[in-house]
């Protein structure tokens, strides 16, 4: 798989760093990160891309493919969640309270979620189901790309294969801290679910519709 895209980023450069990056954002794993990084290297080994323009191609590849997942999570997750959820035990104070703790805790999830493996996949998806306002999820999506962009692909241009080194423990240093804060969270709204869903009905009260005008 690393030959082919390396041969492909010979051949095709900025597009396939947009492309791979875009459809990952959509919710598909395929490597965005190691497109990005290898993109990078290539870019420092033979001067053939312009790192700049490789870092803007993952950030636009982030901005559009998080686009996309974030309206099939809209449009397609969350009327399906609404039908069947209470056969998975997500009833409507249930959905109510996701789309209230996105909607205080979204733009951290979005952004940093583009750091973390699982997260950089997911995100999108699970902002457009929780129905996060769609200007502040563009304004996270598009700042967490270019973060992400400009620390990997910057990093990989100026010291090489060095980043590959560190990329992998630092990758799993964050999927496991990643982790673990999503356990602590999960096992917090478990213990505090019923004062939870009543403060998200205050927050948000009557019929379970999408909140497209929230903010936070």
């Amino acid at each position: 798989m690393l030959v082919d895209l390396q041969q492909l980023i010979a051949h095709y450069g900025y597009v396939t760093v947009a492309l791979v990056v875009a459809i990952e954002s959509v919710g598909v794993p395929l490597p965005g990160e190691t497109a990005l990084v290898t993109a990078a290297l290539y870019a420092g080994a033979t001067h053939n891309l312009n790192i700049a323009l490789v870092i803007a191609a993952a950030t636009l590849g982030a901005a559009i493919g998080g686009t996309a997942g974030f309206a099939i999570g809209r449009r397609l997750g969350f009327p399906f969640l609404v039908r069947h959820g209470g056969r998975i035990g997500l009833d409507q104070g249930r959905i109510k309270l996701g789309q209230y703790l996105f909607r205080r805790h979204g733009g951290k999830v979005v952004f940093f979620g583009r750091f973390v493996a699982l997260l950089r996949v997911l995100a999108a998806f699970l902002a457009g189901v929780n129905c996060m306002p769609w200007p502040r999820f563009l304004l996270f999506n598009v700042l967490g790309g270019a973060a992400w962009a400009t620390v990997f692909g910057l990093g990989a241009y100026l010291f090489g294969k060095e980043i590959e080194r560190v990329a992998g423990p630092v990758g799993l240093a964050l999927l496991a801290l990643g982790a673990a804060l999503a356990v602590a969270a999960l096992i917090y709204v478990r213990r505090h679910e019923a004062a939870m869903v009543e403060e998200a009905e205050r927050a948000m009260p009557g019929p379970l519709l999408p909140r497209a005008s929230a903010t936070g």
